[in-house]
């Protein structure tokens, strides 16, 4: 059976709507919490099939004062998978780090919370399996930018990449596509920095929670596919 290294950086913040996806692929996972006491980062030596690194609430990758305290190892880690052809897939601050151990960058923005459609670039993206619009929910600080011979298989209204491909196994999702919104109501009580329009999107990320699931079945059978966690 194929098993996954996931890293949090907050308590609130999990695999979401994509454990169920696993599950019924038979696809172990384990988490780790760097940020607790005694908690440590993967090893790489056992890592496993794969790297998952989720998003960060108000930490970022790129505004000083807000960084990860584990960005650096965390960057090295990534690095280090990519090196060794283990995929990799960021979600929110972890598509940030992912860009930055690829040789990109992330770039300082301010904390937001933003629920907009992104749009596919191609038609082949995940496999072919990216719907052509999708709802993508973004609870982070700063952008990733990814590196020049990245694709970028999406992108919001302003042409942010909102999902970019590194080698044939490595993705960065500008938000957690298995987002449930227990989990960002729960990030707003779990900080006392949030994005100022919280209470005003809640509801609005509860009527798309259909939708962001429904999406979530055609990503995840591409992902899974690309990643070949599929394989025995």
């Amino acid at each position: 059976m194929k098993h996954l290294a996931i890293v949090q950086h907050t308590q609130s913040e999990w695999l979401g709507a994509i454990e169920d996806h696993l599950e019924g692929r038979g696809i172990r996972f384990s988490y780790f919490r760097p940020f607790s006491a005694g908690g440590t980062l993967p090893d790489i030596m056992t890592l496993g099939d794969g790297l998952v690194l989720l998003g960060g609430g108000p930490w970022g990758a790129a505004s000083a004062g807000h960084l990860l305290p584990t960005l650096e190892g965390e960057v090295r880690l990534a690095r280090a998978c990519l090196m060794m052809g283990k995929p990799v897939v960021g979600f929110g601050l972890g598509s940030q780090i992912l860009s930055l151990a690829a040789d990109g960058g992330a770039e300082a923005g301010p904390f937001v919370f933003e629920i907009a459609d992104a749009v596919r670039t191609k038609p082949d993206a995940l496999g072919g399996f990216l719907p052509a619009r999708y709802p993508n929910v973004t609870y982070m600080r700063d952008r990733p930018r990814p590196p020049d011979y990245a694709e970028v298989l999406a992108v919001d209204a302003a042409g942010h990449p909102m999902l970019f491909q590194i080698g044939k196994n490595a993705f960065g999702f500008a938000g957690n596509p298995g987002v449930r919104p227990a989990m960002i109501e729960d990030l707003v009580m779990e900080f006392d920095d949030a994005p100022a329009n919280s209470g005003e999107l809640l509801p609005s990320l509860q009527a798309q929670a259909r939708a962001i699931e429904d999406a979530l079945v055609p990503i995840m059978t591409g992902l899974v596919q690309q990643t070949g966690w599929m394989g025995a």
